[in-house]
């Protein structure tokens, strides 16, 4: 007798709904998707239980006749691939033809569809995978399906689920996501017996991001373009100061297909380094359309991971355009995002844009100095021979053109006060302003130093201190000595695992320079992800650092003069609403903010 046994398929089923339906959200993801693969325009999710007594999924698509309904429900039985061929070239969201078996195994299920040249639909009843019904039915062009009871037959898998709002947060954030990747397609998502979700469905992102997230999010929305050989990225960003503890809210989408990927997560976050809290996360909406046979969709039953053929192009192509967008660098236009939504007409940003990266000592933009009118040249005299020429009349000067005045910044703060030695109240109009002067100063030195393009300044130590590292630290150091050396820290060896430090950097003179050092080459140790990301987090630890040591610290009393100057120079910055380590710098507070607090409204 054989120990090796060939599953029935009603196992097989099961094992395959491990995989594939993993908990009531995956239920949901993969009949929306085959709703907007059926070319659906209106789709309807309503919930109970979250998910788990209940899910219903009605879209308005193209619906199937007798034949392929009871097709679709059998395994590996898909429209969407012909051959092995197609995997290199996959336009669906769906393709693997497992979704609908798996999830009829583990449940209770009813599939109801009608084409619009058809006068009857059909109803197919399936319980715990085993098919108990087909009729015709009078209903409505389309696809409805019911799923009930989910993993009734499965207890172990129904044990492991969370509870009904954990459930019901992870179908609501697929939902979202979905939403988001289709803006020309309605959703609208019930859960128990409250409309969660609407959104328009007209085509415009905005729009839609406007439905989920609210006007005072799209209002303040950076847009995402970078157009390479072959790779179009489109999206939007929010500045550093509108953050939320979860990744959840940035959705990526490749070739229309909601996905999950590292390198787009890791471009993100490197683009905010610096600007936000270690624990905080930028709204992110990045949309990427490159050549199909370029990425690999077949990676994960679910469907939801994806593997780029090129994943530093990727890398670079999402971190250069986030990091324009967040610095101002470019410019946007209403065709900014013509394939996703329009540009806002006049956008508005809640967070604080203290001005243009401007110095008085740079020249004006656009001017070219007045060109020298040329004296007139004289006759030469006639020759007997031929008669006299006429001398040429002496050419015009060009005007000069006028040079363009400086750009003002577009928020002037003007001080009012210091409170508790910490905290610089400032207006502008008719709105009150908070300022941290820690991390404001500490921000203003930062980009002073990260401005240097070649060696920054260093001031020379009147006595060298001899400082001792362990064996890991002294290692990185002597790697390093000249990143060091071009950051403002000078040493050299001075025995085993000993240093002499002989300048550190001016701005950070009258530190503590052995504290100073330490605390840089823990910061280092602590961001190190690879050794190509070394000298970035040298250079990053040190300038972050020096600025905060160097900074204007909380109890010192400032004047009047002091803080217009800080805060004039805080309107230069690039970045004036964070610090270098991601702490916010201004809280503004409008005359409307006020005036709810005052109860005034």
């Amino acid at each position: 007798m054989t120990k090796i046994k060939l599953l029935d398929s009603n196992t097989i089923n099961k094992i395959a709904a491990g995989e594939v339906v993993e908990r009531p959200a995956s239920v949901v993801k993969e009949l929306v998707e085959n709703s907007i693969d059926a070319g659906a325009n209106r789709i309807e999710i309503e919930i109970q239980n979250g998910g788990k007594a209940l899910i219903r999924v009605t879209d308005d698509g193209s619906g199937m006749t007798r034949e392929d309904a009871a097709l679709a429900v059998r395994r590996h039985a898909t429209s969407k691939l012909s051959s092995v061929a197609d995997l290199t070239n996959i336009s669906t969201l769906g393709f693997r033809g497992e979704a609908l078996p798996t999830i009829a195994a583990v449940s209770k299920f009813i599939l109801q569809t009608r084409r619009v040249e058809d006068e009857l639909g059909t109803k197919l009843t399936i319980d715990g995978g085993k098919l108990s019904d087909v009729h015709e039915v009078g209903c409505k062009v389309g696809t409805t399906i019911l799923v009930e009871d989910l993993f009734f037959n499965t207890p172990a898998r129904l044990k492991f689920l969370k509870a009904t709002p954990t459930e019901a947060n992870k179908i609501n954030d697929f939902v979202v996501k979905l939403a988001i990747s289709r803006p020309e397609v309605a959703f609208r998502f019930v859960n128990g017996n409250r409309v969660a979700l609407a959104t328009p469905g007209n085509g415009n992102v905005l729009d839609t991001l406007s439905a989920i997230y609210g006007t005072e999010l799209t209002d303040s929305l950076l847009t995402l373009q970078s157009d390479m050989e072959s790779l179009n990225l489109r999206g939007y960003v929010t500045k550093p100061n509108i953050l939320k503890s979860y990744r959840s809210w940035q959705t990526f989408v490749v070739n229309g297909r909601v996905v999950e990927n590292r390198t787009i997560a890791k471009a993100l976050d490197e683009a905010y380094k610096s600007l936000i809290p270690k624990t905080g996360f930028p709204f992110a909406f990045v949309k990427i359309d490159l050549p199909q046979d370029s990425i690999d969709v077949n990676v994960h039953p679910q469907k939801i991971e994806i593997k780029f053929e090129d994943e530093g192009r990727i890398f670079k192509a999402i971190y250069h355009a986030v990091r324009e967008a967040v610095e101002g660098k470019r410019e946007t236009s209403e065709h900014d995002l013509t394939e996703v939504a329009a540009a806002p007409e006049t956008p508005h940003f809640e967070q604080i844009n203290l001005g243009d990266d401007f110095s008085e000592d740079d020249p004006p933009q656009n001017f070219e100095p007045p060109k020298k009118s040329e004296p007139p040249k004289k006759s030469e005299p006639p020759k007997k021979s031929e008669p006299p020429k006429k001398s040429e009349p002496p050419k015009k000067s060009e005007p000069p053109k006028k040079s363009e005045p400086p750009k003002k910044p577009a928020l002037e703060l003007e001080p009012i006060g210091q409170v508790a030695r910490c905290y610089i109240v400032a207006q502008s109009g008719n709105d009150l302003y908070l300022i941290d002067q820690h991390a404001a100063h500490e921000r203003i030195l930062f980009d002073k130093l990260s401005g240097y393009a070649e060696r920054i300044p260093a001031q020379g130590l009147l006595i060298h201190r001899v400082l001792q590292f362990d064996s890991q630290e002294s290692e990185l150091i002597e790697k390093n000595l000249s990143v060091f050396a071009d950051l403002g820290f000078t040493m050299e060896p001075s025995g085993a695992n000993e240093f002499r430090l002989m300048e550190v950097p001016a701005d950070a003179s009258d530190t503590d320079a052995e504290n100073l050092l330490r605390g840089i080459i823990t910061e280092i140790f602590n961001g190190v992800n690879s050794a190509d990301d070394l000298a970035k987090n040298i250079r990053q630890a040190v300038l972050a650092t020096t600025a905060c040591k160097a900074a204007i610290k909380a109890g010192q009393e400032l004047n009047q003069r002091q803080m217009e100057i800080l805060l004039d120079d805080l309107s230069k910055t690039p970045h004036p609403h964070t610090c270098p380590h991601g702490r916010p710098t201004i809280i503004k507070f409008s005359a409307a903010d006020l005036a709810k607090m005052f109860k005034r409204t």
